[in-house]
């Protein structure tokens, strides 16, 4: 079994034990944490629904990101993931999320924010959002398979099993 497949399972078994469903909100990962958890038999016992918000209007209208969080700092930020995280748990059914926003590359890195530089969040019904900062190194691929294994190593963290 893969990494990811093998934290996947984990973060499942985690959520079926405390009775909990997740909802994901991806940008850069384009849906990749989503087909992990749902290539999961019986994942439909824990996960609600999965976001692609890809752009900052889908960011918006999806989610209620705030235009001046966009603004402010920027689709790929704490900030942004924060509000997209929240807005998950807002749109669904989900008494756990994920957000996650960064620049993969090749293209789109800018000083302070380099390709690789991607954001999480994660919220858990009745907690503070949990945000941070990582940097990736490697092509677009690299830079995405590392960013979903770090959003599903998070998960456990905030479910108490890292």
């Amino acid at each position: 079994m893969s990494d990811l497949n093998e934290l996947a399972q984990r973060v499942g078994e985690r959520l079926q034990e405390q009775h909990r469903m997740l909802a994901v909100a991806e940008s850069c990962t384009g849906g990749w944490v989503a087909k992990c958890l749902t290539d999961i038999a019986g994942s439909s016992q824990w996960f609600d629904r999965g976001f692609v918000t890809y752009s900052n209007a889908a960011k918006q209208t999806m989610l209620g990101v705030s235009r001046a969080a966009l603004d402010a700092a920027g689709a790929v930020s704490e900030p942004t993931v924060r509000e997209m995280a929240a807005g998950a748990l807002e749109s669904s059914m989900a008494t756990v999320t994920l957000a996650i926003s960064g620049i993969a590359g090749p293209g789109g890195g800018m000083p302070g924010k380099p390709v690789g530089t991607v954001c999480f969040a994660w919220a858990v019904a009745g907690s503070e959002v949990r945000a941070e900062t990582r940097h990736f190194e490697g092509d677009r691929e690299a830079v995405r398979r590392q960013s979903v294994g770090h959003a599903l190593q998070g998960l456990l963290d905030v479910l108490g099993q890292g």
